[in-house]
């Protein structure tokens, strides 16, 4: 997960020296240019970015372009990078049930990291856009008690050990695909917007992992589905103003599947959120 992170934080970085390019490229648009030839054509170029004006022998020919306020777009993208906290709902209670208690974990470590790397989309105004994008999240559960999650069992099983553990994460990887309904405001004097993006998004699973470090085996790490939901599907709500936010998601499926016992254990998430 370290290399992913350090991949899209290396991706940011392009992706904002590619934007910072942008915004220099549509400062010289907008800078005029006014140049006449020997039979009498001048071109003009600036003052309102969306305008190109023609004149041929000083009589206007053309006198407008194509507007950029609507619109499809697509490409890859470095956005929408949520950092929360993960809660397990049971059967729409916070406390975990007698079944469940062994997935009793820590509040302040237990998280959720995502972002997304695909986006095609549609502006119907310069404040409502339609998107579809593409990206990778995790949920990471740090365990309390010192229990080994088994792998290739019936159900979700695990065995408790006689060994403390340091770290005890048990953790899923989803490649996730939401459908985001963007509506922004006009920007204040600082060219900064309102966002308010709501989205229902689905799941699936890539790989989910135990990870345990203790002073007697060192660290050890495991990889399995572990009963964690092959497909999953939920919606998320996403706040901010500028570049920054915060969001909250809810997945509507439950977290385990062909497990008797965790039926209506879910997942709530909420947290900050970056890159708009």
């Amino acid at each position: 997960m370290k290399h992913i992170l350090i991949t899209a934080v290396l991706c940011g970085v392009f992706m904002g020296s590619f934007a910072q390019k942008t915004k220099t490229d549509t400062l010289v648009k907008d800078t005029t240019i006014d140049k006449k030839s020997k039979h009498g054509i001048s071109v003009t170029i600036g003052g309102d970015r969306n305008t190109v004006h023609v004149s041929v022998n000083k009589k206007d020919t053309v006198s407008h372009a194509a507007s950029k306020d609507s619109g499809f777009s697509i490409g890859l993208t470095f956005s929408k990078f949520d950092l929360g906290l993960v809660t397990l709902v049971d059967n729409g209670s916070f406390s975990l049930s007698p079944q469940n208690s062994f997935l009793s974990y820590n509040t302040w470590k237990t998280s959720t990291v995502g972002f997304d790397v695909w986006r095609f989309g549609y502006s119907f105004t310069p404040k409502f856009k339609i998107s579809l994008a593409a990206g990778f999240d995790w949920t990471l559960i740090r365990l309390q008690k010192d229990i080994t999650i088994l792998a290739d069992q019936p159900t979700l099983t695990y065995r408790v050990d006689n060994i403390h553990y340091t770290k005890n994460r048990f953790s899923a990887s989803y490649l996730h695909v939401p459908l985001y309904f963007d509506y922004r405001s006009n920007p204040d004097k600082n060219g900064n917007r309102f966002y308010f993006i709501a989205s229902p998004e689905v799941g699936f699973l890539l790989n989910a992992m135990v990870k345990q470090k203790s002073n007697e085996m060192g660290k050890k790490k495991a990889w399995n589905d572990y009963h964690f939901a092959h497909f999953r599907y939920g919606a998320a709500l996403h706040l901010g103003y500028g570049n920054e936010g915060i969001f909250f998601k809810y997945y509507f499926n439950d977290t385990f599947e062909n497990s008797p016992a965790q039926n209506g254990l879910k997942i709530f998430s909420f947290g900050f959120t970056s890159g708009f």
